[in-house]
């Protein structure tokens, strides 16, 4: 490609807000349900979900770039490139160094180096300052991460919400466990004892049921975290989302642990 496209779809959200924050947000045509950041994302023409995208609705809005991840089905996106439609499928990361890899492939393939240079810059600045008050923390708080609404679903040694726990200044007590996600024991919680419960929420009402559900569960009930008053929210769409806004998490993060003393 010898210009930059100028009618992108999107086949998931960190993509899409990827090419939001390399300038491209007036060049994106189509994108999924689940698109609705930023703002702008959630006026433009919907193709679908990540696991269901509408072939044919795609193929209506003429894109000269399709850009997808190894989590869309593979068999919609061997029908795309059989359309002849330029199909650009990125990996999924592992760690917080795999974000900036992945904003300078959509910046390449783009051709907005020096955009994705930018703002991976402005990325490894945030993750210095934090590593900064990291280094000054006098210890690790352990901690169990909660998805809601999903019983004591956590992320195992494998998410790289485990690496961003770890960079937070934190230990994940299913870090052992290398997995992604995991249905954590009841009992095997109750022994670790976690000083902090950090509940992936999209909104406040959803965090305060999960919490309400913590502090009714026999064993959980009496944990040093929910004792302690120390069930906090972790913003689900930002932190669930592998792009620029895990920056923010990160610092999120950072700064939640820093008001639980250690042992």
């Amino acid at each position: 490609m010898t210009e930059t496209p100028r009618r992108i779809v999107s086949l998931a959200p960190n993509l899409t807000e990827i090419l939001f924050a390399l300038g491209l947000g007036d060049r994106i045509v189509g994108v999924t349900r689940y698109c609705d950041y930023p703002a702008d994302a959630r006026a433009i023409e919907k193709i679908g979900g990540l696991l269901d995208p509408d072939v044919e609705k795609i193929r209506s809005l003429r894109p000269d770039l399709v850009v997808a991840f190894r989590g869309n089905p593979w068999d919609a996106v061997e029908r795309l490139r059989g359309l002849r439609l330029r199909v650009f499928v990125l990996d999924i990361g592992r760690t917080l160094d795999d974000v900036p890899r992945t904003i300078a492939a959509l910046g390449r393939i783009t051709l907005r180096d020096a955009a994705a240079a930018a703002l991976s810059a402005t990325l490894g600045d945030k993750a210095r300052a934090v590593a900064r008050t990291v280094a000054a923390a006098p210890g690790k708080p352990r901690v169990f991460v909660m998805l809601q609404g999903l019983g004591l679903s956590t992320c195992g040694g494998a998410s790289y919400l485990s690496d961003l726990l770890e960079r937070a200044g934190g230990v994940n007590v299913a870090a052992g466990i290398r997995r992604d996600w995991l249905e954590y024991g009841r009992e095997r919680l109750i022994q670790d004892d976690p000083d902090i419960i950090l509940v992936l929420a999209p909104t406040e009402a959803d965090f305060a049921r999960s919490r309400a559900w913590l502090e009714a569960q026999p064993g959980i009930r009496d944990l040093r975290a929910v004792r302690t008053g120390r069930i906090l929210r972790l913003d689900e769409n930002a932190a669930s989302r592998f792009g620029p806004r895990l920056y923010d998490a990160l610092a999120e993060i950072a700064g939640l642990l820093r008001e639980v003393p250690t042992r």
